[in-house]
């Protein structure tokens, strides 16, 4: 019987991460067996006490649940990757990474089970809604299709300006992107089940980004080991958006700069390398504060949590 490992990263949201538990425990399977890995990133609350309380009053029949604390934030990428450490020591064969704001259908898993069965060698994802009443937009919908608007079924890189957006984003799902799916080229890291062979393959997520784009840089490295990116639209889960990242514009100013600049002169074209080049000359000199930060923490090596603090 195959075993899942779903990874749940906390840092200061014990109610966020409980809520995503409890919608997990409600799921549906057969044929395999699941433990939740919830990795705590440092929390400086009281994530732990809260989750194991929570934990112990639960009546989980064969669900197991893990709790690993970190004793500092190693991000996005660092946090994860404990818990995918965790599931290659113990011999996991597939391995689920979840945000701690989601709601997932009772089927969804089972649905992605079944499909990676068929080909291991894929990264798979669900078809992803906003959490209903957390779209971007929600003033230009009808209150009927609230909870139906995509958030993503996967995403698209823009090469000539190394942007990453998500495919089909802010359209109420009428099933008109279901029979015509495009191949992403990247996975969100909101919701992605993979084998774990695929991490002893192209390694873990690479902790010099520490929070954004860290699932692109996987997502690339994955697909030029011959591993196909593949959503599955039957299989559903919502998204409360931004529960764990911050939203503030200078989380995003110093990160997304650093990184842009980190995965282009990665993975991007001459002609766009050179483009962003002469982008982060602008930005050092012209840009907002924080913009400013990541274009010189670039070029110091400055990576992981960098400058932020």
């Amino acid at each position: 019987m195959p075993k899942i490992a779903i990874i749940i990263l906390n840092w200061n949201q014990p109610q966020l991460t409980i809520s995503t538990i409890e919608s997990f425990l409600k799921i549906k399977h057969q044929n395999f067996s699941c433990q939740i890995v919830v990795v705590d990133n440092g929390s400086t609350d009281n994530s732990i006490l809260k989750i194991k309380k929570f934990i112990h009053s639960l009546e989980i029949g064969n669900w197991k649940l893990e709790i690993i604390q970190n004793k500092e934030n190693l991000g996005y990428s660092g946090g994860n990757n404990l818990g995918i450490k965790y599931a290659l020591k113990n011999n996991f064969d597939y391995v689920l990474v979840a945000n701690n704001d989601i709601r997932v259908n009772p089927n969804f898993l089972q649905i992605l089970i079944n499909e990676i069965k068929i080909n291991p060698k894929q990264i798979l994802a669900p078809k992803i809604y906003f959490e209903k009443g957390y779209e971007f937009h929600k003033n230009r919908y009808k209150s009927s299709e609230l909870g139906k608007v995509i958030w993503a079924m996967g995403g698209k890189i823009d090469w000539g300006n190394v942007y990453g957006s998500n495919i089909a984003i802010d359209n109420v799902d009428h099933g008109q992107f279901d029979n015509n799916l495009q191949t992403p080229d990247f996975i969100s890291g909101c919701c992605l089940l993979a084998p774990a062979n695929l991490f002893k393959t192209i390694g873990l997520f690479d902790e010099k980004y520490y929070l954004y784009l860290e699932d692109i840089d996987l997502s690339v490295r994955a697909s030029k080991s011959g591993y196909t990116l593949k959503i599955i639209p039957n299989s559903i889960i919502w998204h409360i958006n931004s529960g764990t990242a911050i939203a503030a514009s200078n989380i995003q100013d110093y990160f997304i700069t650093r990184n842009r600049l980190l995965f282009a002169y990665k993975y991007a074209p001459l002609k766009t390398k050179l483009a962003i080049f002469r982008e982060s000359i602008k930005h050092l000199l012209f840009g907002r504060p924080w913009q400013k930060i990541g274009v010189r923490d670039y070029y110091l090596s400055k990576f992981g949590q960098g400058s932020w603090v």
